[in-house]
């Protein structure tokens, strides 16, 4: 016979706040010197001129001017492109 009583799961335990990620200013928006363009996990849109990636790939302003999205090729590692989505700022 069992000398511990069985262990019931508990499945609804996990209630982490969300990370609020995304993108902040969309293109077209006028953005002043170091705000915030994108909030990213893993490098998905990619810096471009006019911006600057930090640690956590958050993409910020690097200069004042008006945001704007492109499609870009990038090379990885291996040698195989990526698309990726290039933010600039103007």
């Amino acid at each position: 016979m069992s000398h511990v009583k069985a262990g019931g799961s508990s499945k609804n335990i996990h209630n982490n706040a969300g990370a609020r990620l995304g993108v902040k200013r969309f293109g077209g928006q006028k953005v002043n010197v170091g705000e915030v363009l994108v909030r990213q996990t893993g490098s998905t849109k990619v810096a471009g001129p006019g911006t600057f990636m930090s640690r956590n790939f958050t993409i910020h302003a690097a200069v004042e001017g008006v945001v704007s999205f492109n499609k870009v090729k990038t090379r990885r590692f291996t040698g195989k492109t990526a698309p990726r989505t290039q933010v600039s700022v103007q």
